[in-house]
């Protein structure tokens, strides 16, 4: 299925997102346990990019748990995440160069939807800085694939302009450093055939099973992060899910 025939959600998945705030209290009383024993990886710079609309706030569980796993964890500090299409692409990568040459190290990206295409163009903007990105329901394969037109207007005022052909083009090729896209097939908000890396060494996508709403607050999805971030620097191996958190992932991604 090319780019241009990948068609948004349906109605009826937009209604059901509402379910993804299930995951909020899963995650306190049911996961904890298992995400305390999660992988931990060398202490690095780690910026989490929130999605359309959203600000720091809605990335707090992400970045709460990787502070507790021992990460240096910053916010994109740019308010909310509504800027017009690569607005924001040159504040936040000074801001990337800022942290590593703070930390001596190169800076992990985590981009929820829209916030992962922003990770995904500053990755390939100064690779040399970036470490590694990891994209939880970012349609950067196609980005027009989305139920987005009605937010965008109700949270700018303006109107939705969708991505031109050499945009699209653009977001859909692979970036320079290694890329992980977690996706869920009960997205309601954008195609999670939009969310799909092309594969490759050092690219892939992981499923797991929530809505677009419940991908920062999904247990699955954090491990994912975590196990992705604690490769050692200049190594890289797909994902698999250990035994102990095996049952929490669709088999799409216990395959070899």
């Amino acid at each position: 299925m090319g780019r241009d025939t990948v068609e948004p959600p349906s109605l009826a998945l937009l209604a059901a997102e509402g379910r993804g705030f299930l995951d909020i209290p899963a995650l306190l009383a049911v996961a904890a346990p298992l995400l305390a024993a999660a992988p931990r990886g060398q202490r690095h710079p780690v910026m989490v990019l929130p999605g359309l609309g959203a600000d720091d706030r809605s990335t707090l569980a992400i970045r709460s748990f990787l502070e507790f796993l021992g990460y240096e964890v910053h916010g994109w500090g740019r308010g909310r995440n509504v800027g017009a299409p690569d607005a924001d692409l040159a504040a936040v990568a000074a801001r990337v160069i800022e942290l590593e040459q703070r930390a001596g190290s190169k800076v992990s990206l985590v981009g929820w939807s829209r916030g992962g295409i922003i990770a995904r163009e500053v990755a390939r903007q100064i690779p040399a800085s970036v470490r590694m990105v990891v994209t939880l329901g970012s349609p950067f394969a196609a980005p027009g694939a989305s139920n987005v037109r009605a937010i965008w207007r109700l949270l700018t005022g303006r109107k939705y302009e969708p991505p031109t052909s050499e945009r699209i083009s653009r977001l859909a090729q692979p970036i320079p450093v290694p890329s992980t896209s977690i996706y869920t097939r009960a997205d309601g908000v954008v195609a999670w055939r939009a969310c799909l890396e092309q594969q490759g060494e050092g690219r892939e996508n992981v499923e797991v099973s929530t809505t677009h709403i419940g991908l920062g607050f999904h247990a699955p999805a954090l491990w994912v992060i975590a196990d992705r971030l604690a490769q050692p620097p200049g190594t890289w191996k797909a994902f698999r899910p250990p035994p102990q958190v095996a049952i929490w992932f669709p088999a799409t991604t216990h395959r070899d």
